[in-house]
Formats: structure tokens, sequence, C-alpha cells
């Protein structure tokens, strides 16, 4: 079983609403940050949010701020990425990554798709 574990992709029309979940499972260590990266098909993976495990600041690319917020239960030891007003551009599949800093992820989860209908 992966260390990290995304679900909530599936397919909504555009300007709908998804919540994507990663769970970590409880023997990862050293995690600092934990963050949420996407693949549109044919094109190279992009960076969507971060979240630091300590003090849970959040960080969102450019492209989706305003509309997507990275959150974490700490309890839990899951993330969030709520998505709200989708676009069709947003469709790609989307993982869950965690490690001792952004410039080096230890951990990746298996991916879960998003499909946004125009």
């Amino acid at each position: 079983q992966g260390r990290l574990m995304e679900s909530g992709g599936g397919q909504v029309q555009a300007g709908g609403s998804l919540r994507l979940s990663c769970a970590a499972a409880p023997n990862i260590f050293s995690i600092n940050v934990m963050a949420w990266y996407r693949q549109p098909q044919g094109r190279e993976r992009e960076w969507v949010a971060s979240i630091s495990t300590t003090d849970n600041r959040p960080k969102h690319a450019d492209s989706i701020k305003g509309r997507f917020t990275i959150s974490k239960d700490n309890y839990r030891n899951t993330i969030y990425l709520q998505m709200n007003t989708l676009k069709p551009e947003d469709t790609g599949d989307y993982y869950c990554a965690a490690g001792c800093s952004e410039f080096s992820w230890d951990y990746w989860g298996q991916g879960t798709r998003v499909t946004v209908s125009s």
C-alpha cells in the first residue's frame, strides 16, 4: 500500500467544484511539506499548491489562486485541495507529494484524475 493515497477526483462541469484528499500513512517521517501537483495529458507535471506541516502555511500557484485552496488536517494527517470554479484547463491527473522540502519530494501518490467538461 502506498504512503500517500489520493481520492476525490472525478468528472465535473465547468464552474463546478471538487475536493481532493491525500492521506499520509502513519509511518511517514520527517515530512515538513506536502503539496499538490497536476499533469494535463501530454504536458509536464506542474506544481499547484503546497503547505507546511509545521505551521500549516499554504502557498498556491498563480494559475489557481483564488479558486483552489490547500489545507491540512493535522489529526488525520491528511491534506486537501478544494477546487472551485473549475475550468476545462484544470483537467489532468492530480498528484500528492510529501517530503523534507519542496526541492526534494520523498513520496508521491498514485494520482487521481480530474476531468472538467465545458
